[in-house]
């Protein structure tokens, strides 16, 4: 399966868990044998401003956190595109899901998958699109942002055992119906991650569900990678999303 990256992704561009030093080589080290490698380009001012007020690009820019956020979110978009035709995995920080149209926090600086989705409905690529976050974290910027535009959908998992969190994947999967689903895929849920509650098997299940939910509608799938902070478990859980999705 391709895989978006950047050799900057490996930079240390804050003091956050986010940008912590080995975390972009923990998944390197483990999937790069497994999976096609292509170079993330920046996301042009046009598609960020489409989500975002001038006075949050100004505020990433005063921060110099704008190149890295830029290319994150080019990350995203790319992943999202290839995404139409195949699946597609964006291995991008920093993350963005709680990113909103006028501040972040939590890590976020430009919401990715916004960026993305946006910009392929407003190029004519989609007319509907599902957004799935499974980070451990209630992805309030993608809700800020995407919620109210009547296109998307977006659905955040929020429970804390482990078989209604896999039952409320299904169930929402089960159910979407749009022209590309794009997963917030965050792995601090994991049961040696902050969240404590899946295991790494559960994440290729869930890639597995996403898949087939998007062969059934026939329409794309793609994920970018939010949360995840363990570095020895990271690189698997990134993996068996990705074996399930490519299924």
């Amino acid at each position: 399966m391709k895989v978006i990256f950047h050799e900057n992704f490996y930079h240390v561009y804050t003091a956050d868990p986010a940008a912590s030093a080995g975390r972009m080589e923990a998944v390197v080290k483990v999937i790069e044998q497994r999976t096609e490698f292509l170079k993330a380009e920046p996301a042009s001012e046009e598609d960020i401003l489409a989500v975002h007020s001038q006075s949050q690009v100004d505020y990433v820019r005063r921060n110099d956190l704008y190149d890295i956020a830029a290319l994150a979110a080019g990350g995203a978009l790319q992943s999202a595109e290839i995404g139409l035709k195949e699946p597609c995995f964006a291995l991008i920080r920093p993350p963005g899901h709680h990113a909103s149209k006028e501040s972040s926090w939590g890590f976020c600086y430009f919401n990715n998958m916004a960026v993305a989705i946006e910009s392929l409905k407003r190029r004519g690529m989609i007319k509907t699109a599902f957004v799935l976050d499974i980070d451990l974290h209630y992805g309030d910027g993608n809700v800020d942002i995407l919620g109210n535009r009547d296109y998307v959908t977006v659905r955040n998992i929020d429970t804390h055992n482990r078989v209604e969190y896999l039952k409320e994947v299904k169930s929402e999967l089960a159910n979407c119906n749009a022209d590309i689903i794009g997963i917030s895929a965050g792995f601090d849920n994991h049961e040696e991650d902050w969240g404590g509650v899946l295991k790494t098997e559960d994440y290729h299940e869930i890639g597995e569900m996403a898949k087939s939910a998007s062969k059934r509608i026939g329409g794309g799938c793609f994920a970018i990678l939010e949360g995840g902070y363990n570095h020895d478990v990271l690189g698997q859980n990134v993996m068996a999303l990705i074996e399930g999705m490519d299924l």
